[in-house]
Order: C-alpha cells, then sequence, then structure tokens
C-alpha cells in the first residue's frame, strides 16, 4: 500500500518561471534537480536570497539558479528568478523537490472500522488504525499508522494524519488539513468547578465537555500538539492556521483564519485571538482575553488582558548576567513604592 516513488525532478529554469509566474534573467535552459542554501547550494540546485545580509554569498554561490528580487538582480551574471517575495517563493519551488511516498488508496486489515463509519473508497488507512462510530473519513484522506479517529468524527478531503495522531471525539477536519505525529484533539478540557458543599471539604468537580474541535480548511497541526474540545460550543481554528510543536490550546479557544504560532506557546480557554496574528514561542495567552487582527507577539510572553490595536507587543525582561538580574529582581518590588513617591512628588507645589 506504501509505494515509494524518490525519483529526482527535473526542471529548467523557464520551466519553474512560467509554473509560478515569476520573472526570468539568464540562461533559461539550466536544469535544477533540488534546493539548496544560498551559501552551500552545488550545480543543479535552486537557492534563494530574500535577507539583504546575505547578499555578500551571492556572487561565490554555487546554485545554478537563485530566487530573489529585482533590485538584488542587477548585475548578476547568473541565472536568476525574480519574485516580490522571494522566500515564498522558494516555498512553493521547493515543493517540487520534497520527496514524498505515494500512498494508494485502500485499509490496512489491521485496522479496525467501526460498522457505522464511514471511508471513502480512495482514501488511505495504515496499519493499526481505528475508527470510531458514526466518523467519516472523506475522499482523497491519508491516515497514517497508529492513528486513532474516535465517534462522531470527520476527517475532510485531502487531509493527512501523519501517524499516532488521536482525534478523540467530536473532531471535524476540514480539506487538506496536515496534523503531525503525536497530536491530539478532540480531549477533554481543562473544566472544573469548586464545590464547597456544607457537609465536606472543598472539592472539585469536573464540568463536562460537550462540544467538540472545528479545523477549518488547510490548517498545519505540529507534533504533540494538543486542542482540547469545547465545554458547550466548540473550540474552533478557523482556515489556514498553523500550529507548531507541543502547542496547547483550550477549551472554547478560537484562532482566526491565517493565524501562525510557534512551539511550546499556550492559549487558556475561551480566549479569542484573531486573524493574521503570529504568535511567538513559549508564550502564553490567559483565559477569556480577545486579541485583534494581524497582532504579534514576541517569544517568551505573558499576555495578561485583551490586545485591541494592531501591532507588536512583548513582556518580560531581557536576558542578563545573573548578578544583574538578581539586583533589577529586588528592585522590581520597589517599582509600586517608587512610583507613589514620584506622583506624590509631583503634585508637591514649585
Amino acid at each position: 500500500m506504501l509505494t515509494p516513488d524518490f525519483t529526482a525532478p527535473d526542471y529548467t529554469a523557464r520551466e519553474l518561471a512560467e509554473r509560478f509566474a515569476l520573472g526570468l534573467r539568464g540562461d533559461g535552459e539550466v536544469r535544477v534537480r533540488g534546493v539548496g542554501t544560498l551559501a552551500r547550494a552545488d550545480s543543479g540546485q535552486l537557492a534563494f536570497l530574500a535577507n539583504p545580509k546575505y547578499r555578500g554569498q551571492l556572487a561565490d554561490s554555487g546554485a545554478s539558479v537563485v530566487v530573489m528580487r529585482e533590485a538584488d538582480a542587477e548585475g548578476y551574471a547568473g541565472t536568476a528568478l525574480i519574485a516580490r517575495d522571494p522566500y515564498a517563493a522558494f516555498a512553493r519551488l521547493a515543493a517540487l523537490f520534497e520527496p514524498r511516498p505515494l500512498r494508494e488508496p485502500g485499509i490496512h486489515p489491521s485496522a479496525a472500522i467501526d460498522p457505522s463509519a464511514q471511508v471513502a473508497d480512495d482514501a488511505h488507512l495504515g496499519a493499526f488504525v481505528s475508527i470510531g462510530a458514526r466518523s467519516r473519513i472523506e475522499s482523497g484522506a491519508v491516515l497514517g499508522p497508529g492513528c486513532i479517529v474516535g465517534e462522531d468524527c470527520v476527517v475532510g478531503a485531502g487531509s493527512e494524519l501523519v501517524a499516532r495522531v488521536t482525534l478523540v471525539t467530536r473532531v471535524r477536519l476540514g480539506r487538506r488539513v496536515l496534523i503531525h505525529p503525536g497530536a491530539v484533539l478532540g480531549a477533554d478540557g481543562f473544566g472544573l468547578a469548586l464545590a464547597r458543599d456544607p457537609d465536606s471539604e472543598p472539592h472539585w468537580i469536573k464540568v463536562p465537555q460537550l462540544g467538540g474541535v472545528s479545523v477549518g480548511d488547510d490548517c498545519e497541526i505540529g507534533a504533540n500538539t494538543t486542542i482540547d474540545r469545547g465545554a458547550i460550543e466548540d473550540t474552533v481554528l478557523e482556515d489556514d492556521v498553523r500550529l507548531d510543536n507541543q502547542i496547547q490550546i483550550g477549551h472554547n479557544v478560537k484562532i482566526g483564519a491565517h493565524t501562525a504560532m510557534a512551539g511550546c506557546s499556550a492559549v487558556a480557554g475561551s480566549a479569542r485571538i484573531g486573524r493574521y496574528c503570529m504568535v511567538g514561542g513559549a508564550a502564553g495567552i490567559l483565559g477569556h482575553l480577545e486579541i485583534c487582527d494581524r497582532v504579534t507577539i514576541t517569544a517568551m510572553s505573558l499576555v495578561t488582558s485583551s490586545i485591541r490595536e494592531p501591532g507588536e507587543y512583548s513582556s518580560g525582561t531581557p536576558l542578563m548576567d545573573n548578578l544583574s538580574w538578581r539586583k533589577n529582581a529586588a528592585r522590581f518590588k520597589q517599582l509600586d513604592a517608587l512610583a507613589r513617591r514620584v506622583a506624590a512628588a509631583d503634585k508637591e507645589p514649585k
């Protein structure tokens, strides 16, 4: 069922330019068989120049073709593909050279499928896949080895669960969703109520998590990332949301379309994140907050209040030697008293 197809593709610069609507400078018959970095690429490879600080590497690059902006191509003697955004263009070009195994349609003999589940004829189910009651696997979907799809789930057309992905219950994936190994979607949200009964010690009562998880088209979810299902309504990722590895998304969170979050970031329950946002690694967003569209949160920041205006936001202190940090940490405790003294001094007659 798994047929490797690692035959190296081969394109001329002219073919690449026409396929991706790029400008062409130089020899259009130069052939490309792979990709490399500007500094280390060899003959037959494609590289890119997006950051001006690396322009010094261009003259000595061994790449046969370089993707760059019009301004950077002035005076360049080699073959160039001209793009307004060289990095985005390179990403599209490089996808042509990614070796991907072909997964033939069919169901591995070890897969377990509930009789009420529906599996498209052209879907691929690998070894030890489990499909629960009333779930649906749509056309062209790929479920790699060890994936578990619980009850009342939908895996949309063309989506891929790479390996050991778990959809617990009531998870609906759109089209062309890519989920990497170890991710868990639809587990219980962390919903607890503290009971203070007069005849017993205070204790926690688990709040039933009755919602699901809704993931839009063209989303990507990284390895070991977890997305909890909602308490009543769904946890929602809109179209083209990109989550890195080891991210925690709490119950009833909503993430707007085209937002990207880096590894180890976390969002607490019922937070709302807008569209076209970027969240840096290990950043935290507290629950029930709202973040508007086009906000960038830098790495290691903690968001403790809603953000109403687009822009870049940071928190925390920069790295310094330990002795300086300890001195400054001790002074942090004095900031309130100092602020009060300054305010009182401002009120005194001059």
